[in-house]
């Protein structure tokens, strides 16, 4: 597969923007209040292989998936990811750091970032367990303990509609996050800018963000109101990501 054959969503003028979205949920509905960005900055927003018009990989996962968004960088662009985008986002900067421009990430599912951690293990083992039986749940009540396990702000219906459906059939047979192996010192040793958000709503998630952001010399923020889901707090989002990226833009941002 190749960038290529994503399902791409693009807007705007002005400097690029990548936007990768998490699990579950496709582009368009993750960044639906980023939209208003296209006023200022060109968005891209690849729709993840698997979803909406994006043809699938024999199952989800981040190293498959890095590749295809570094193509999108082209010469340059700022990268934002969310969730298990921002795992994505990650291993992206790392294979292609020269075309990118900054790097924003909202609680990445890395959670062996901070393994060791006595929260960040609990959550560990939690998820280890409900992909152990995931094959035996329903897709509605695996979709349930998957967001409550990460604290999303989304709600589960007791009828899932078809694209909710297909996006927690995906994450059942997704590799895990946690699995991922973050190539923190290239990360800390590249230049471009890199901003750290977490929700102030889980300690692990905390911890995490924490010690990603020292770890790979980031800014760090917490924007509560929507538990994981940060994105969707929308003008707090937004303001804190645009002031980021007009400071890369402008040469104040840090590297």
């Amino acid at each position: 597969m190749r960038a290529a054959d994503l399902d791409v969503l693009t807007l705007g003028s002005g400097p690029r923007v990548v936007l990768v979205h998490g699990s579950v949920v496709e582009a368009r509905r993750t960044w639906r209040h980023q939209l208003g960005l296209a006023e200022r900055w060109s968005l891209l927003i690849p729709n993840r292989p698997g979803f909406a018009g994006s043809p699938p990989l024999p199952r989800g996962d981040f190293e498959a998936e890095a590749p295809l968004i570094a193509e999108l960088l082209g010469e340059g662009a700022h990268l934002v990811g969310h969730s298990y985008g921002a795992v994505i986002a990650l291993l992206t900067a790392a294979t292609r750091p020269e075309a990118v421009r900054s790097l924003t990430v909202s609680e990445p599912g890395a959670l062996r970032i901070a393994s060791g951690q006595p929260d960040v293990d609990a959550v560990i083992a939690e998820g280890d367990e409900l992909y152990r039986r995931g094959r035996g749940l329903p897709p509605r009540e695996f979709l349930r303990l998957f967001r409550s396990g990460v604290h999303s702000a989304h709600e589960t219906p007791d009828e899932l509609p078809d694209w909710l459906e297909r996006g927690a059939r995906h994450v059942m047979t997704e590799r895990p996050p946690w699995e991922a192996d973050v190539p923190l010192e290239a990360l800390g040793a590249a230049t471009f800018p890199k901003l750290v958000i977490s929700g102030g709503h889980s300690a692990a998630f905390e911890a995490v963000c924490d010690v990603l952001a020292a770890r790979i010399g980031a800014e760090r923020s917490r924007i509560p109101g929507r538990g994981h889901t940060i994105p969707s707090t929308g003008e707090p989002y937004n303001t804190r990501l645009e002031a980021f990226l007009t400071a890369c833009e402008t040469g104040q941002g840090r590297t």
